[in-house]
């Protein structure tokens, strides 16, 4: 059963942010370009404690910013190469970095955090090569990298570990996702649809649309960039999948989970009954103090 505080988050965030499904497509499209407009797209640390003391920061050049954070008190060993959700339309947020900097304390990392251009003025050919050869060079650093997303985040973080493998470049040596959108054509239409009836974050039209900008074509909804669920997953790192049945997404999480055994791929999947999306990023709740937990003990 969810705890206290993990309901008390699933009510009151979706009211606070006056979360709601969209009305019609190009009302939509036009909210969210006049959004980008205004934002801010320096890196969002003020969830962080002890950020600025904690860590140093360089923002790099590869086509779009990313951000590479090293510890100030340790010597990183590996790389947490972590790419952030947000529906493909919504930029680094605060809790992002918050759980990104926590894992690398905790496996021996620094951070490397792309800030990719975002839908619907951009779609996946805007940064997927980019993504796909930043990785691989940090790959080749000492001790490799944990290559890591939540959510849109989560099926970019898939989307690019196949396409190391198929441009054999080196790979990752952990992959971890939580509740990732890895199947945009969302094929589990039926049971996504069940799914939206009890999902109080997302949206079953908010998911249509920004897939669709995502891909920027509908011909283009089932390629592998844009859905790696559907792709060939023999060959990947080893990884692991975290999701709860209060999500939108989590029929296309079990889907990935169903090919991933077909294709003999090694995945650890984490399914928790009745929690929301991403709850493994939700602060102060033990259900993500556990998610912690498991994902550090996968990725050592």
């Amino acid at each position: 059963m969810p705890s206290r505080r993990h309901d008390l988050l699933a009510t009151l965030v979706p009211k606070v942010r006056k979360s709601r499904d969209l009305d019609n497509e190009p009302a939509e499209r036009a909210r969210v370009e006049r959004w980008h407009g205004t934002l801010d797209r320096s890196l969002p640390t003020r969830a962080t404690p002890g950020f600025a003391r904690r860590w140093d920061t360089e923002v790099v050049d590869i086509g779009f910013p990313c951000h590479v954070l090293t510890p100030r008190r340790r010597r990183p060993t590996r790389t947490l190469y972590y790419v952030h959700g947000g529906g493909f339309m919504a930029p680094i947020d605060g809790f992002h970095v918050r759980y990104a900097t926590r894992l690398a304390d905790a496996i021996g990392a620094r951070v490397v955090m792309p800030d990719y251009p975002l839908a619907p003025e951009h779609t996946w050919k805007d940064s997927h090569d980019a993504l796909v050869d930043d990785a691989a060079r940090w790959a080749g650093e000492e001790g490799g990298i944990v290559l890591a997303g939540d959510s849109a985040g989560g099926g970019l973080a898939l989307s690019v570990a196949l396409s190391m493998r198929d441009r054999g470049l080196t790979p990752a040596t952990h992959l971890v996702m939580h509740a990732p959108w890895a199947d945009l054509t969302t094929s589990t239409i039926e049971e996504t649809r069940a799914a939206d009836a009890i999902d109080p974050w997302l949206f079953f039209g908010k998911l249509q649309a920004y897939a669709l900008w995502w891909a920027g074509s509908p011909d283009d909804l089932g390629r592998p960039e844009v859905s790696p669920a559907l792709a060939d997953l023999a060959g990947l790192p080893r990884a692991m999948v975290l999701y709860g049945t209060r999500d939108l997404l989590h029929p296309g999480c079990r889907l990935l989970v169903r090919r991933a055994a077909e294709a003999g791929w090694d995945l650890t999947a984490v399914e928790e009954h009745d929690l929301i999306h991403v709850y493994g990023l939700l602060p102060f709740v033990p259900e993500s103090r556990r998610a912690f937990a498991q994902v550090v003990g996968f990725a050592r």
